[in-house]
């Protein structure tokens, strides 16, 4: 290293002479460190400068503070290709201004305050490639204006006032943005751009596109679309089957449908934000099999169900979700605010489903029954069941591409890959199961009184009997079930109830006792919110049937029940006769027969003693007066001493008094009521069935 270093100040003193000799023909305040490049900015000059050698080929003219320009400004600049005149405070454009420059290519006016192009505005420019226009004040563009502008690529005219567009025969342009103008809907006729590939219209205020519009550009791959007032994907977007990138961001449209992108299999991408979406529609992910980037931000999604496929699809790697940070929830509140590309499955609150895998084509053999399937975590790329009628156990010859759920174990062709396929996890809502169609697509079978693409509805069915459905409550995993039975009450376990029904607004409980005489039913109306709850003021050792249906739904609605027996009764409260809980003492049962046989006997001695007692008090009086009637003439029989009589009534009115209400005393209601009644979902004052220590507002 050492050897070169008395080299550097030579080699610097070249680099400098070399500097100065390409700045010699420089003009003044520019600069012009590179070989047929000038660049003037920042001059603070309402002209051009002056001295701009022939030999240049790129001028930056860009913040000069230029505010006219003149045909000698221009002169001897024959071999100029690029000239930049942005960001100054031009107002019009001479005729003719640029006609010493016949091989200019590219052309920037932008950011002026240009108001109106003549026809000779860009004469003499033969080879212009790219103008730019854009962000000026332009209202008017003369019909002529670009005649003469055949090998023109791109042409920038977003941002200005224009009201009018002018036929526009550019054979060879790719480009036209026409965005933030007040234009009326394009005409057709006014698009003669065969080759064009990329229209730009944002903004123009349209509520819908001539079905011809775009039906004559076959060339097109850059549609945007976005900030009008399209309420729906306008039909002529759908003859542009070759778009590639699709912009209908900021439309009032609310729903996407699928019909929308049928037929726009190669776009690889989509911009749908800010349409008030709440969700994608049916089959989203199979519509656009090349779509590489979606951007969906500023919409109020749903977080439920329907949408749990959605993160699932994105870490599969194949699409890139834009703006991620400004892509959240709406609903649910637990989820409202959470940016939706990191919400998990389980935090959709999809309840448990079943899957059924359809039979093999040609297949003779039913299918099989329906069996729990611990589904992944996160859901393959399956879209989400398109309507229909039924489930079929056929499929095409050709079905489109489907995620398996595991990898195919030998060569058994379609036949096997359909058993390899799984559908996504709980697509079908209220215990619905999945099944694969002849089309390869995924449907739901409902269960009974629900219908729609998900089973999300439910039907007006009337309820089945309450012994059937106890049976089909004691043969699977009941919705409802009870613990913590004792002698006069049963507790209802209600979560699985109000989980497998997202939309249940109350719940609607019937018991009745089926070990009784009376077996009329009692109804009790309970908050959705109400995971638990406690029937009190039960019979001892009986048999109850509860039910469960949905409340303010005609029918009942879709039931399930169970059945509680609560437990005898040990040390009663009352006296009661020596057959108990239905049954005679045993054998084996000395001590607990004794025992009540001498709480019954205490009661009659006592009442025994009593009368004894009252006859011999009774008895008493009665010689005592006559004894005085005999031995005493100076008292009268007839007046007996005021305290002896009032001694006797007390004693009788007292035994007759206790006798009567005795006699009238009237039994223990029963715990049915003789008619149904409706119990108030929030109970201040009743504390028969009082479930919680505190009210509970109610949410509906």
């Amino acid at each position: 290293m050492k050897p070169f270093l008395p080299l550097l100040p030579l080699l610097f003193l070249f680099l400098l002479l070399s500097a100065q000799a390409l700045t010699s023909d420089c003009p003044k305040d520019c600069s012009c460190y590179l070989p047929g490049s000038i660049f003037c900015n920042h001059r603070r000059s309402p002209s051009v400068p002056r001295g701009v050698p022939a030999s240049t080929q790129q001028l930056y003219l860009f913040q000069n503070g230029i505010s006219a320009l003149d045909r000698e400004d221009f002169s001897g600049l024959s071999s100029l290709e690029l000239l930049d005149l942005s960001q100054n405070d031009l107002s019009e454009l001479p005729d003719g201004v640029f006609e010493p420059l016949s091989s200019l290519h590219n052309l920037d006016l932008s950011s002026n305050g240009i108001t109106h192009i003549s026809r000779g505005s860009f004469s003499g420019l033969l080879l212009l490639e790219r103008l730019y226009l854009h962000s000026n004040r332009i209202q008017s563009i003369h019909p002529a204006a670009f005649e003469g502008l055949g090998q023109l690529l791109e042409l920038k005219l977003q941002g200005n006032q224009l009201t009018a567009l002018p036929v526009l025969r550019l054979p060879k342009l790719l480009l036209l943005d026409l965005s933030f103008n007040p234009l009326p809907p394009p005409n057709p006729a006014n698009f003669q751009m065969p080759n064009l590939e990329s229209l730009k219209m944002a903004k123009l205020g349209l509520g819908d596109l001539e079905p011809e519009l775009l039906r004559a550009l076959g060339n097109l791959h850059d549609l945007d679309v976005s900030q009008n007032q399209l309420r729906a994907v306008p039909a002529a977007v759908r003859e542009a089957r070759g778009l590639i990138r699709l912009s209908l961001a900021g439309n009032p449209m609310g729903q996407l449908r699928p019909e929308d992108f049928q037929s726009l299999r190669s776009l690889q991408e989509l911009d749908v934000s800010g349409l008030n979406l709440q969700g994608f529609p049916e089959g989203f992910r199979r519509l656009l099999p090349r779509l590489q980037q979606l951007t969906a931000a500023e919409n109020p999604f749903n977080c439920l169900c329907p949408l749990a496929w959605f993160p699932g699809w994105l870490q599969e790697g194949r699409v890139e979700l834009g703006r991620t940070e400004e892509t959240r929830c709406h609903f649910p509140p637990k989820n409202a605010g959470k940016v939706l590309a990191r919400l998990e499955h389980k935090d959709f609150g999809c309840p448990p489903t079943t899957t059924v895998a359809a039979s093999t084509p040609g297949s003779s053999a039913p299918p099989e029954p329906p069996a729990l399937t611990t589904l992944p975590g996160t859901t393959p790329a399956i879209p989400p069941p398109p309507p229909s009628d039924g489930p079929s156990a056929e499929t095409d010859s050709d079905p489109p591409p489907l995620a398996p759920a595991s990898p195919s174990s030998g060569g058994g062709g379609g036949n096997q890959d359909l058993g390899d396929l799984i559908c996504p996890a709980n697509i079908c809502l209220n215990g619905g199961t999945c099944q694969l169609d002849q089309r390869g697509q995924l449907v739901c079978t409902c269960a009974p009184g629900f219908s729609g693409p998900y089973c999300e509805g439910q039907e007006e069915l009337p309820p089945p009997p309450p012994a059937e459905v106890s049976t089909v409550a004691v043969a699977t995993a009941p919705d409802i079930s009870s613990r913590q039975v004792t002698s006069t009450s049963i507790l209802l376990d209600l979560h699985r109830y109000i989980e497998t029904r997202p939309h249940l607004r109350g719940i609607r409980l019937t018991y009745r006792n089926l070990s009784g005489p009376d077996r009329r039913p009692v109804h009790l109306s309970v908050p959705a919110s109400y995971p638990e709850y406690t029937l009190r003021g039960l019979r001892p050792n009986s048999t109850y049937s509860v039910c469960a249906s949905p409340l303010g739904e005609p029918g009942g609605g879709d039931s399930s029940c169970t059945e509680a027996h609560t437990a005898g009764q040990t040390h009663p409260a009352t006296p009661e006769p020596q057959v108990m809980d239905g049954r005679l003492p045993s054998a084996a049962e000395p001590r607990v027969t004794d025992g009540r046989l001498t709480a019954m006997l205490l009661p009659t001695l006592a009442a025994v003693v009593m009368a004894m007692v009252v006859a011999v008090a009774v008895g008493t009086v009665c010689y005592l007066r006559r004894k005085r009637a005999k031995g005493h003439s100076d008292l009268r029989a007839d007046e007996p001493s005021p305290m002896e009589l009032e001694g006797v009534k007390a004693c009788m009115d007292n035994g007759a008094l206790s006798q009567k209400q005795a006699e009238i005393t009237p039994s223990p209601p029963p715990s049915q009521s003789d008619q149904e009644y409706e119990v108030l979902l929030m109970q201040a004052h009743c504390t028969a069935n009082n479930n919680v220590a505190s009210l509970k507002p109610s949410c509906f």
